[in-house]
């Protein structure tokens, strides 16, 4: 049923012209899930809370149809830290600042588990992520099912505010 649920959404969010980032079960019955603009809409901006109401009315509907059991339904974007979690994430941000933490430890990391870096482009099934070393810099080379979680680095420069 969980595979057929994230399809269900998926082609639900997608149908309504957005990128399906994540869904949640909370507690309460609670149903959270995570758009952005599909990355050729990308020049529209970020996602605002008119786009989350257009997927909220139609997921409504199709979850009514489906029967799929849940008390309130919660739409939003997946906010500065966005989690990388496809393929097509880790394309799409490259040069990104991330935080990658593996199911285990990789030969030569020194037991290590999480890192944090920049994303390169993958190449074939193998993700990048370039990262600080004592002596220079590094890189970590991984696949999908290596991987734990992973999201972006917010970066934020309240510097270059103007007065």
């Amino acid at each position: 049923m969980a595979l057929q649920l994230l399809e269900l959404i998926e082609k639900t969010v997608h149908g309504t012209g957005y990128e399906l980032v994540d869904f949640e079960r909370a507690e309460r019955g609670l149903f959270r899930v995570y758009i952005d603009r599909l990355p050729e809409h990308l020049e529209q901006g970020q996602i605002t809370v008119e786009d989350c109401a257009k997927v909220s009315h139609q997921l409504s509907h199709v979850l009514t149809v489906e029967e799929v059991n849940y008390e309130r339904l919660e739409i939003s974007s997946p906010g500065l830290d966005r989690p990388l979690k496809k393929m097509a994430d880790f394309s799409r941000f490259v040069g990104e600042k991330a935080s990658v933490k593996l199911r285990l430890p990789m030969q030569g990391t020194g037991n290590r588990k999480t890192f944090e870096g920049v994303l390169h482009a993958p190449e074939g099934d193998t993700l990048k992520l370039e990262f600080e070393v004592k002596d220079g810099a590094a890189m970590l080379e991984f696949t999908l099912a290596d991987l734990d979680k992973a999201h972006l680095v917010p970066q934020v420069d309240f510097r270059s505010r103007k007065a």
